[in-house]
């Protein structure tokens, strides 16, 4: 007996179906070769092992006890092997698309929106990495990324799609506790502001409406949807834009403290050096005529 201990797999599998039909004519019908040769298959596992499997009388063949023993050992091998095979088959079968995106825009847009993708795309499967800091896309992280900045902040942009105004939130509990049922700009300075970076943001903003002054945070939450939670809780104002919250703008959990608002970053779609496939092609196209129909007042014209 060889010193591995593996029998021949395609002895073990002549020998496996003469045993569960109960003939080599069978068994060479479901494996499409000859009766001779199933027959020497078994011979040489036979020999291999040293001991008698398989008695052939006239219905057939009939397994002695070593037989029996590792026909039972055979069956879950070839079983395990073959669901294997199949399991392994099936995922590259699988159509995959990987997509980095700002956290707030995953949970709060993305997110919600993915059933109907699905039904859109049969077979798409969608793997989605919420990311607040990266500024381009690697074809071995991801298949496309969807971004949030300004003009040069992300390398690889294939598409802008939307720049949606941004404006000052609140929960109706933290207006309420200041006394006043809006607010100007010039106020938000002295309220509880909430930031997602140093306080560029907010500086930014300000400085767009024509109101220069420098913010500086006390704490950074690095991801817009951390800051809308913390500001529907009460803690303070967020920036936000209606891609974010417009659900929350219509249950009221959230309200617009002042009427001012100025449009400064845009979503943009990132993608790698390496060509696209058909899927990302596809969600790139849906995802852009989906934002622009949801937001038409934020789409972006291009040449």
């Amino acid at each position: 007996m060889p010193s591995d201990r593996l029998p021949p797999l395609n002895a073990i599998r002549a020998f496996e179906a003469a045993a569960r039909l109960g003939s080599y004519v069978a068994a060479s019908r479901a494996l499409h070769v000859t009766q001779p040769a199933i027959g020497r298959h078994v011979k040489n596992l036979e020999d291999w092992l040293g001991v008698k499997l398989l008695e052939r009388t006239p219905r057939g063949v009939t397994l002695t006890a070593p037989g029996l023993e590792l026909h039972q050992a055979a069956t879950l091998a070839l079983k395990i092997l073959a669901d294997a095979g199949s399991k392994i088959a099936c995922r590259q079968q699988e159509r995959w698309l990987r997509i980095l995106c700002v956290p707030a825009f995953a949970s709060r847009w993305l997110t919600p929106h993915i059933d109907a993708l699905r039904s859109l795309r049969p077979g798409l499967k969608l793997a989605i990495e919420p990311n607040a800091s990266f500024t381009s896309v690697d074809a071995r992280q991801a298949d496309l990324g969807i971004g949030y900045g300004l003009p040069g902040e992300h390398a690889g942009v294939f598409l802008t799609m939307i720049k949606p105004a941004v404006f000052p939130v609140c929960s109706p509990a933290y207006l309420a506790k200041l006394q006043r049922e809006t607010l100007q700009v010039q106020d938000l300075p002295t309220c509880d502001l909430i930031h997602v970076d140093d306080g560029t943001w907010w500086t930014s903003w300000f400085a767009a409406l024509t109101l220069t002054l420098k913010v500086r945070s006390n704490a950074s939450h690095m991801s817009n949807d951390i800051a809308l939670n913390l500001a529907r809780r009460g803690h303070g104002i967020a920036l936000a834009t209606d891609v974010l919250v417009k659900h929350e703008l219509a249950d009221g959990s959230l309200v617009r403290c002042t009427d001012a608002a100025v449009a400064l970053e845009t979503y943009q779609v990132l993608t790698p050096q390496q060509p696209l496939s058909e899927d990302a092609v596809w969600f790139i196209e849906w995802l852009n005529q989906a934002l622009r129909e949801e937001f038409p007042h934020a789409a972006v014209e291009h040449d």
